[in-house]
């Protein structure tokens, strides 16, 4: 059953919900006075349930999403030869070219990360004006900490931004840009200082409070925070890392589910023991949609799931993440490749009656129907469609990526033998053979089994170096560092002259 957040959104979000940005110069302000609103906690709530919303579009299937997997070994678009999903500004960021006018990255800055702050700038604003204020501490550290974790991206994606906390912009004193190291410390502490305020998991209720931030959530994201500190600031936190993770352990409110796919359930949101933070989904009563099955999976999954709609065959994979894994390891059967089957077990076969077989991709500009791996991270099993669009709660954070950050920060500080627990349980759920030694590549190369298309494989593969050294589909060369991140988009400089643009670019 979907919470009370469905129950909010149902209500009055979309006459109730902060304005929000889209860009930098854009004035933003409540669109509500708090003279006479906020006067109780379901009120305030319902402004708070839109900047989740918001924030949600960092892993559902749009650009944001994208561009954290777009230039990995993991993710590919091809365009196809029967027409369709060729974007050369896609390509560019798969070839580690990107330039500033790239629409994809300037799309997840304007449409997705930096609305999500000016939404969140603005609901803070007129919480603390609220005559109610005093009891609404708790739902301010829940908008401080959507806010923080919308900068988290910004950081992540292009490293120098603006730091911009008010409700609305003054146009003749725009923002000017922050450090990568700046945005780091603002977005440590921000969350830092919103898990003071927030709840434990241990202290809801967690079928009615489901899934909103408890202070684990938080704990969670310092801890990715603080593993790619050294990428973020020159400076090494590994053990802030291991401290953060300690405290959703430490908990005892985690737990490893029978199996991988289990987390992505349409009924994912009912007493999930992995989920740390999630985003609620119910397309039934337009309260957000789930598109992954819709822009991954073949034409002739129609008829192998029942679909109510036919999948438009873009995101696609290929053989490197599928020669990661062993034969017998579960998660494997997570990827689409070779004969394709209907769930009984007969041929799937097109109208000519010719077997579908997945291949690999062959010409990453023009591909063929049947090029391109296929991954089934959220499973159409189960659905309630609404059209193309499936009620699979999207994931944020999951009990094993936490163990993963634990293992590497303390493999990189020496502990080596913990560190190979804590990897081989996570192999364990999914039946691969245990490690015996441990190396730095086997800390990547599980954490890519694992975590296949959860938006965290570039950022792995920065902070392990082989995004700069190996080579895959269309990227043939060494990747200068300078590029690990994205350059500011060209629009949002001409909107802001006070936007300093990142070296080389």
């Amino acid at each position: 059953m979907k919470n009370i957040l469905i129950k909010v959104k149902i209500i009055v979000l979309l006459s109730l919900v902060a304005g929000s940005c889209t860009d930098l110069d854009e004035e933003v302000f409540g669109r509500l006075s708090p003279d006479n609103y906020y006067q109780t906690e379901e009120e305030a709530l319902s402004s708070v349930v839109g900047v989740y919303q918001s924030l949600s579009r960092v892993v559902d299937v749009g650009d944001a999403w994208r561009i954290a997997e777009f230039g990995t070994d993991e993710f590919f678009v091809p365009g196809r030869t029967s027409g369709g999903w060729f974007d050369e500004h896609n390509m560019e960021i798969m070839r580690h070219q990107v330039t500033p006018q790239n629409s994809a990255v300037s799309r997840a800055w304007g449409w997705y990360i930096f609305p999500t702050i000016g939404r969140a700038n603005a609901v803070m604003q007129s919480l603390s004006d609220s005559p109610n204020a005093e009891n609404l501490g708790s739902l301010i550290a829940e908008t401080r900490a959507l806010r923080a974790y919308a900068y988290f991206y910004a950081m992540d994606f292009w490293g120098n931004v603006p730091i911009f906390t008010e409700a609305r912009v003054d146009p003749n004193n725009l923002p000017t840009t922050n450090s990568r190291a700046e945005v780091f410390d603002f977005v440590v502490s921000e969350m830092l200082a919103a898990a003071e305020e927030l709840p434990s998991v241990n202290e809801v209720n967690s079928a009615e409070y489901y899934p909103r931030f408890t202070k684990e959530a938080i704990y969670a994201a310092l801890a990715t925070i603080y593993l790619n500190a050294e990428v973020y600031t020159g400076t090494p936190r590994w053990s802030e890392a291991v401290d953060m993770a300690d405290k959703v352990i430490n908990s005892g409110a985690y737990a490893l589910e029978g199996k991988v796919g289990d987390v992505f359930l349409a009924t994912n949101e009912e007493n999930s023991q992995e989920i740390i933070s999630s985003f609620s989904i119910d397309p039934t009563v337009n309260a957000g949609n789930n598109q992954f099955i819709l822009y991954t999976q073949h034409a002739l999954d129609k008829e192998k799931y029942g679909l109510p709609f036919t999948p438009a065959n873009g995101y696609s994979t290929g053989p490197i993440a599928l020669n990661r894994y062993e034969e017998q390891d579960e998660r494997r059967e997570l990827i689409a490749y070779g004969p394709q089957y209907y769930l009984n077990g007969a041929p799937l076969k097109d109208a000519s009656g010719e077997q579908l077989v997945l291949v690999p991709i062959q010409d990453m500009t023009a591909a063929e129907d049947n090029e391109g791996y296929k991954v089934l991270k959220y499973s159409p099993v189960g659905v309630s469609w609404a059209g193309f669009n499936a009620d699979n709660d999207f994931v944020l954070m999951r009990y094993a990526d936490v163990l993963l950050i634990k293992a590497e920060a303390l493999f990189r500080t020496g502990d080596v033998g913990t560190a190979l627990t804590l990897v081989n349980q996570v192999r364990e759920r999914s039946n691969a053979s245990p490690l015996s030694t441990l190396t730095i590549a086997d800390i990547e190369d599980e954490r890519a089994r694992e975590l296949l298309w959860e938006g965290h494989r570039r950022r792995d593969m920065i902070r392990f170096g082989s995004y700069y050294t190996d080579t895959f589909g269309i990227k043939t060369g060494i990747t200068e560092e300078w590029r690990n991140i994205y350059p500011i988009p060209t629009e949002q400089i001409v909107s802001n002259p006070n936007l300093k643009q990142n070296p080389n670019y």
